[in-house]
């Protein structure tokens, strides 16, 4: 029998456990609501707030606002700097950088020990779970895995706590035997500098028998590039032949499958997507057929929605009201709101999502409550942009690294547009066409798109500017935020990102 035969038998009690999300998730999701605020009533966040008065949802409403970072920030803050039982019970050692807001260029969100253990861990092992339940000729722990992650920010660490990318947290604090199984070594995981990072993982890594790979797809890419540089190998199963898995998230593979498709031949591949955030674990790709994700509703995540036509709450000043899980209807844009056991009480995340079924909850991610185009009343999210994008690709043989996309806004003569600057791996033969079709795709999967488009009335066709090599990354390096979680913002409703890469694009 083979190591995978023998260590198949941990993840059976787990895979039964599972088959609660088909038919239970309200009932799981009270449950983690329950526990939560039982856990943190003594906290200084739960006395104020009346934890202890709180024996259901409607009575956590009641007691609890939404809250943005901005809200949250000062209470961070003091946990950052030692304090203890603020949001959660005990001391928070450690904070994952995120992505600013209006007022900071960086949000240091709290992972907790029990974050670590029933969110981030307790997902990579349903991962695990899911694949092995999904693949019984599985061999996956008969090698190793390359798990791809970030870096510290010591410059942001304070006597009393510690700042990094999470996946260099996850790696910081994982279970040592887990690092006879995985490349590259610690030392050179937690590397900062991308560049002499992805060589020496290229390095490390292209000599052993590594059966599967974790990460960002972009990032991934870029160092399985470096080894096939070094090998001289056209394929990657010529340097690992029993590469069978890819475990990815943090962007959309839409834009790297075809990359991946073609650097990878091997009948025997397989990919699973993974929705892990700063904030917390939340999905898995539990149907390999199937695009959408499992929503995991017995980690310690209680779950809300703000129906994005509703507008959001907190600081935001509109009137967007969340329901809960068991209120939620398929093909409706809603803005997700969680409490965890890091301690974020009624936070809004930022990202959007769609169900796609309520019996089991499964979903897309649609985008950023803050990365969408609505200029002209448009309301063009990103995952119009990955549809369009994709069925441009298909019809002319290109192939897409990176874009983003922006308003023009009117001129003189009233005239306005989207302007979309595109990184292409493979340039199509003819970029005006490739810029019809993403058009004409766009129009067809957005209404509110199609009707401004009306006759080129309120908005002229898109206008696609071609970006040089690389010029995404040079932008990331410029802003210190090349490799690890960072990610190119996809639609903005203003012009600062789009505008700063036309400046670098020579």
């Amino acid at each position: 029998m083979s190591i995978t035969g023998i260590v198949r038998k941990v993840f059976e009690s787990r895979q039964r456990e599972l088959e609660k999300h088909q038919n239970g998730g309200e009932a799981l999701q009270r449950a983690v609501l329950s526990r939560l605020v039982a856990e943190a009533q003594e906290t200084e966040y739960g006395r104020n707030h009346a934890f202890t008065a709180v024996k259901d949802y409607e009575d956590f409403v009641k007691h609890i606002p939404v809250n943005t970072y901005e809200e949250m920030k000062g209470s961070i803050d003091r946990m950052r700097h030692g304090e203890a039982d603020i949001l959660w019970p005990g001391r928070v050692r450690w904070y994952a950088k995120s992505s600013g807001t209006t007022n900071d260029k960086s949000k240091f969100i709290p992972v907790s020990q029990e974050g670590l253990k029933r969110m981030h861990y307790q997902g990579g092992f349903d991962a695990v779970a899911m694949y092995l339940r999904n693949n019984p000729k599985s061999r996956i722990f008969d090698g190793r895995a390359l798990i791809l992650g970030g870096s510290h920010a010591p410059n942001y660490n304070l006597k009393d706590s510690l700042v990094g990318d999470l996946s260099a947290i996850l790696i910081e604090n994982i279970n040592p035997l887990a690092n006879l199984v995985r490349v590259p070594k610690k030392k050179t995981a937690l590397i900062s500098d991308f560049e002499i990072k992805r060589d020496k993982i290229a390095r490390e890594a292209m000599n052993k028998n590594v059966t599967n790979i974790s990460g960002v797809p972009s990032w991934m890419l870029s160092v399985l590039t470096r080894m096939m540089e070094i090998t001289g190998k056209t394929h990657l199963e010529e340097v690992w032949p029993n590469i069978e898995m890819f475990f990815h998230g943090g962007v959309a593979f839409t834009p790297y499958r075809k990359q991946y498709e073609q650097l990878i031949t091997s009948p025997r591949m397989h990919y699973m997507e993974t929705y892990n955030a700063s904030e917390g674990f939340f999905g898995l790709q539990d149907d390999p057929t199937d695009k959408s994700m499992l929503l995991m509703l017995d980690y310690d995540v209680f779950y809300e929605f703000i129906p994005m036509d509703s507008g959001l709450s907190g600081n935001s000043g509109n009137s967007g009201t969340p329901i809960p899980l068991w209120a939620v209807e398929t093909g409706k844009n809603y803005a997700m709101v969680i409490s965890t056991c890091c301690g974020l009480w009624r936070y809004e995340i930022g990202d959007t999502i769609q169900f796609t079924s309520t019996n089991p909850y499964k979903f897309i991610i649609t985008g950023r409550t803050k990365h969408f185009i609505n200029a002209f009343g448009e309301e063009l999210i990103v995952d119009n942009a990955e549809k369009g994008l994709a069925y441009a690709c298909e019809q002319t043989g290109a192939e897409v690294s990176e874009y983003t996309a922006a308003p023009v806004f009117m001129d003189a003569k009233a005239k306005c547009r989207h302007q979309w600057l595109i990184e292409f791996a493979k340039r199509p033969a003819d970029l005006r066409q490739f810029a019809e079709l993403l058009d004409k795709r766009l129009q067809e999967i957005n209404s509110d798109y199609e009707a401004k488009r009306y006759k080129n009335i309120t908005l002229q066709p898109l206008e696609i500017i071609e970006a040089r090599q690389n010029l995404f990354n040079d932008w990331l390096k410029q802003r210190g935020k090349l490799g690890g979680q960072h990610k190119v913002p996809r639609l903005s409703n203003s012009r600062e990102t789009i505008e700063q890469l036309l400046g670098l694009n020579g």
